[in-house]
């Protein structure tokens, strides 16, 4: 499940490499303008027809930054279109995922500025990142009160990057033009989350894009 601006094509080789070593891999697009529940219920339904096709009943599922959110808002129980299978044996890798929300979608979370702008601010905020404007801040409920995984996901791989000091860009003499740093530890590291059973943090000093 690739990030904001990403692209299921950005992974293909991640997918040959899973061939490579007797494994397939299904890429999810959808759009990440989109509600993140939304997306995350249509991710329920692509999972869903997968599994029916499976000969072996185990999925990995993979998700890469914003993706990671809807990977595991996919994933849980407490959900009214919670999926239903119980004979997939599931596991779950997120990657430098902003669980404890977006630092610089705060204002979008802030009554505060809403108020004071009489709405302009929450306009803003739909214009700049779709439907997903509030979602991805500290103070929605989709980030404060993350629900508990299904019991079929037996393990739970999650990848915090430590972006500082990471470049995605250099130029020919090697002077860093573009920085590989788009979320903070603090955004990637959620109690409720962290809390989930099963669950393996890996904090790996890497870039956000240089990650994948």
């Amino acid at each position: 499940v690739h990030g904001c601006k990403g692209s299921a094509g950005r992974f293909r080789s991640l997918a040959q490499l899973y061939a490579f070593h007797g494994q397939q891999a299904v890429c999810f697009s959808y759009d990440d303008r989109a509600s993140l529940v939304r997306s995350s219920g249509e991710l329920i339904t692509a999972l869903d027809d997968l599994s029916s096709r499976l000969h072996h009943r185990s999925l990995t599922v993979m998700g890469h930054s914003m993706g990671g959110l809807v990977a595991r808002k996919a994933l849980e129980r407490t959900r009214p279109d919670a999926w239903q299978r119980d004979n997939v044996d599931l596991q779950l890798s997120t990657i430098s995922a902003p669980f404890a929300g977006i630092q610089l979608a705060e204002t979008c979370g802030s009554t505060t500025a809403q108020w004071l702008s009489l709405g302009v601010v929450p306009g803003m905020c739909r214009l700049i990142t779709g439907d997903n404007w509030y979602e991805i801040t500290s103070a929605s409920n989709f980030i404060r009160r993350p629900g508990p995984l299904l019991a079929t996901v037996r393990k739970y791989l999650k990848i915090v990057t430590d972006e500082r000091n990471t470049c995605r860009v250099q130029d020919p003499s090697g002077r860093c033009i573009e920085s590989d740093y788009v979320f903070s530890l603090g955004e990637q590291y959620q109690p409720v989350v962290d809390g989930s059973p099963h669950l393996i943090n890996v904090e790996v000093d890497a870039g956000h894009v240089e990650i994948v």
